[in-house]
């Protein structure tokens, strides 16, 4: 299998937080027209993209069978991908072996065949020494070191000899492997390809065919694609009129914008899942940038969960008080709330001004800045300061009047 040495630019990371939320705003709120809902040729194109490989622009289709042709076959790269680096670890070891066996057999066969002449010379020398003499006894005393040397330099060149024809042999034996698993793997791959490259020309006809089947069911009185859900309506329905109406708007979009990162971090996910297990080639980016991009999410999340009232709260004792008696608990409370947002604004700003100043970047090879990172704790702090401010004032129309006031439900999404 060819290897990705794809990188994900920084410029295209940022384009994509920020530009992906737009779009998908803006389709989601086509999706929620009036009208019939039909498939769509730009999202089934998307989904082929990016998930063709597992056939789900079939699935997306209703086309099961022929999205499950997609799956064995997906499978059958992993598993000639799994045989291949285990076979690729057998012939690293295997190769390791024969070069160390290699290097002993080239290193102890030149010393034995010194060790011979020198214990020549040192029997000559012992012959020719006077018996009983101190020369002859040194001389005896390195004959025998020698002999013991020369008798450790056969056996490790004996082992090394058993070591080269035995590894080798595996080391052939893994290679032969490798490259059957890899054939298997690459020509699995040109099968799928060939299949996704079909169905992108037959896209077109696909899409109109399962629009059609949608009007003949629908002619029928079933309804095929089911209703989209109501969260967005019933979170909507927490904007309220007013001055504090421009603070809830504005928690409620920051919300949903950065909501959409999490359809980010799917495909991301994807790609290096396939990037890893069927072309060998894990990315430096994916994890990274994806648990970095979540961590932004949670921040400027904060205000929106607030506005949703959507924060874990003890309701054993909260939900059975009354309206004006919960609205009082909130105020009470709402000093903690103040001195934590407060707290993590002053911190953050410290954190963001000192990445801004040094240009800290990552510790990992891709090198992405941080800076951006830290200013969305400042980002994340002022929503939720704001919200709480729009909440302790719906909270004190509350106590006075028993309602926070009027909703903003009627507005369109």
């Amino acid at each position: 299998m060819p290897s990705l040495t794809f990188v994900l630019p920084h410029w295209l990371y940022w384009a994509l937080l920020v530009v992906f939320p737009v779009v998908a705003m803006i389709m989601a709120r086509r999706g929620r027209g009036d009208g019939p809902r039909l498939y769509s040729l730009p999202l089934a194109y998307f989904v082929l993209i990016t998930g063709g490989m597992l056939g789900l622009h079939r699935f997306y289709l209703k086309s099961i069978w022929w999205g499950l042709l997609f799956l064995p076959l997906f499978f059958v790269i992993l598993f000639a991908n799994a045989h291949q680096r285990d076979a690729r670890a057998a012939y690293s070891d295997a190769a390791n072996i024969v070069r160390v066996s290699q290097g002993t057999i080239e290193r102890e066969e030149p010393r034995l065949a010194e060790a011979d002449a020198t214990l020549a010379a040192l029997r000559d020398e012992i012959a020719a020494a006077e018996e009983g003499s101190f020369t002859q006894r040194a001389a005896e005393r390195r004959l025998q070191r020698e002999e013991r040397r020369l008798e450790s330099s056969r056996e490790r060149l004996e082992a090394s000899r058993t070591d080269l024809q035995e590894q080798q042999a595996i080391a052939d034996t893994a290679g032969a492997d490798r490259a059957f698993w890899e054939t298997v793997a690459f020509v699995t791959f040109l099968v799928i390809a060939v299949l996704v490259a079909i169905d992108a020309v037959l896209m077109p006809f696909l899409v109109r065919r399962a629009n059609r089947k949608l009007g003949e069911a629908r002619t029928e009185g079933e309804e095929p694609l089911p209703a989209l859900s109501s969260e967005f309506v019933k979170d909507r329905a927490n904007i309220h009129a007013g001055w504090t109406g421009w603070i809830d708007r504005l928690s409620f979009y920051s919300g949903e914008f950065v909501s959409y990162w999490a359809v980010i971090a799917v495909f991301v996910y994807y790609y290096e899942v396939v990037a890893r297990y069927v072309f060998n080639s894990p990315t430096n980016w994916a994890h990274e940038g994806m648990y970095l991009m979540f961590g932004m999410q949670y921040l400027i999340m904060g205000a929106y969960a607030m506005l949703s009232e959507s924060h874990v709260r003890v309701d054993i004792f909260y939900a059975p008080l009354s309206p004006r008696r919960k609205a009082l608990a909130d105020i009470l409370t709402s000093v903690f709330f103040f001195i934590f947002a407060g707290v993590l604004l002053v911190t953050g700003w410290i954190f963001a001004a000192d990445a801004t100043r040094v240009n800290e970047v990552s510790f990992t090879e891709w090198q992405l800045a941080y800076w951006p990172f830290k200013w969305a704790i400042v980002v994340g702090a002022v929503l939720l300061l704001l919200q709480g401010v729009a909440k302790l004032a719906q909270d004190f129309r509350t106590l006075a009047t028993g309602s926070p006031g009027p909703a903003g439900t009627a507005e369109r999404a």
